[in-house]
């Protein structure tokens, strides 16, 4: 067996130096749309993805970015550039290539509302009401068939023909979009270098038993075309290990070396944590806007703030952790009127309908908890359905407590962001099945996310904690969060592709 490296072997990315760089992922970096008065405008992509990765396209000027046309004005754009790719420069210190790959409306629309999101999505958080859902029919094969399997050839198509001239590229894959465009690329370009990063949990085997045998084989095997496959945790990348043990029959799964041979090739499979940049969510917290929604926070503020943002997505466990302050305010009503829950949500996949069904839950609860405890003077909960960064960054340096309780998570950013900035030694709770929890559990009220009675405890255990408890463990918080940078994750990860290639190479 080729020999590997440790976890996150330190090994300097100084050896890709003459290797191009192509990153490919559903969501690219710019999107474009029309204006009111009808001019083009020019959008940055969003998302954790999309910021995340554009950390490492600013320092190589070489990288081509592909993504999938979001838009009608993206399909636009790429036909006015023959379907090649075009440079954009997001700043003035920065250029590079993005290449928008058009699909057909129907395939696209299968790919992502049918196989991606919910079903992909919904396997890797564990959101199946397995004796409810999901039914597999007809439908949903075709739409892997003719959706999921389009989408990923039409990238596939498009990295092969921008890379047509290249010798030894690079091809950085991220998320659960693609995983079969790594053996559609392989079976083209044997010599094409394949990571793929999954920002998502990696779910158990039983799990993935929810999909036909036929696609499950399929994605597997997808994902392990890739020379190197990254997780955001030590979890997750054993449960990939175990699945690929216990769902394929001829893989030779090295859990100790932390590799799996399948048909003679062989996948290493690696933990890199995402780091937030905490340099520049420093400087955006001194926005003026920021400045601004924090005057009114603090004029309205109550004795303790509660603050959660997230999406309103259905793995936050939004609900539980309504009911958790429910029950709070039953068993300590010393606490009336002197707490303030604001819970800061965007609303997410609203076309989906159990994303609908959940955001209506959502209105309802808060409805039923505010009309039993609330006052004419006082409304327990502030629920804020609105996406906008400057009053999230303005809650984030005032709480006393953020609640951050997802069923399950790839990493959660918020976790990080908030404690980063907060000024008042605020106090985090902290699902343990969060990827941040790894890193963050040491020094946050650790929770399970079902159990609605020891989150309803450590809300009142937050709120009652001493000013040096308080301290220390917001101190740890910090230090934590500033240990690494994005370009830790970003050199782990371009190191691991210099030392796998060299091993490959026989150098």
């Amino acid at each position: 067996m080729t020999e590997s490296p440790g976890q996150n072997g330190s090994v300097g990315g100084g050896s890709l130096a003459g290797a191009p760089l192509v990153l490919v992922s559903n969501r690219g970096p710019v999107t474009f749309d029309r204006s009111a008065d009808g001019d083009r405008v020019e959008k940055r992509g969003t998302g954790g993805l999309v910021t995340a990765l554009t950390g490492l396209v600013n320092h190589r000027s070489d990288t081509l970015w592909v993504a999938s046309a979001m838009t009608a004005e993206d399909a636009l754009v790429s036909d006015e550039h023959g379907g090649r790719s075009f440079s954009v420069r997001p700043n003035a210190d920065t250029e590079y290539r993005v290449r928008l790959v058009h699909s057909e409306d129907e395939a696209y629309d299968r790919f992502y509302n049918v196989v991606a999101n919910p079903m992909l999505w919904f396997i890797q958080h564990y959101l199946w009401d397995l004796s409810n859902a999901p039914d597999i029919r007809q439908e949903e094969t075709d739409a892997f068939d003719f959706g999921y399997q389009a989408v990923n050839r039409d990238l596939a198509e498009a990295v092969v023909e921008e890379i047509s001239e290249l010798d030894a590229p690079v091809v950085m894959v991220h998320d659960y979009h693609l995983y079969t465009m790594p053996g559609m690329i392989r079976e083209q370009r044997p010599d094409v270098f394949l990571h793929h990063f999954v920002h998502i949990p990696w779910t158990q085997p039983d799990a993935w038993r929810v999909l036909p045998g036929r696609i499950r084989d399929t994605l597997y095997r997808g994902v392990l075309a890739n020379d190197i496959v990254g997780f955001h945790t030590e979890s997750y990348r054993r449960n990939f290990l175990l699945c690929c043990r216990e769902l394929l029959d001829d893989a030779v799964v090295d859990e100790e070396n932390g590799t799996v041979t399948l048909d003679g090739h062989e996948t290493w499979v690696r933990a890199y944590p995402l780091p937030i940049d905490a340099e520049a969510f420093l400087r955006k917290a001194q926005h003026p806007a920021v400045h601004e929604f924090e005057r009114e926070i603090i004029r309205r503020r109550r004795e303790h703030l509660i603050l959660r943002v997230d999406r309103a997505d259905l793995s936050k466990n939004v609900l539980r952790g309504f009911a958790a302050f429910d029950l709070f305010l039953q068993q300590h009503p010393e606490y009336s009127e002197k707490v303030t829950f604001i819970a800061h949500l965007m609303p997410s996949r609203t076309d989906v309908p159990e994303y609908a069904e959940y955001l209506e839950k959502i209105e309802a609860l808060v409805a039923v908890v505010n009309h039993r405890h609330g006052t004419p003077d006082w409304m327990p909960i502030d629920l804020r359905m609105r996406d906008d960064v400057e009053e999230a960054i303005a809650e984030y340096k005032h709480y006393d407590l953020l609640i951050v309780n997802p069923m399950f998570d790839g990493m959660n950013l918020v976790a990080k962001e908030g404690p980063l900035i907060n000024e008042r030694h605020g106090v985090s709770i902290l699902s343990e099945n969060t990827g941040a929890h790894e890193e963050l559990g040491e020094f946050a009220l650790s929770v399970n996310p079902f159990d609605i009675q020891e989150q309803a405890d450590a809300i009142h255990r937050a709120l009652s904690m001493d000013m040096n408890e308080r301290s220390r463990r917001a101190e740890g918080l910090k230090s934590t969060i500033t240990s690494r940078n994005p370009g830790d994750w970003i050199s782990d990860q371009l190191g691991d592709i210099a030392k796998r290639r060299e091993l490959r190479a026989g150098v």
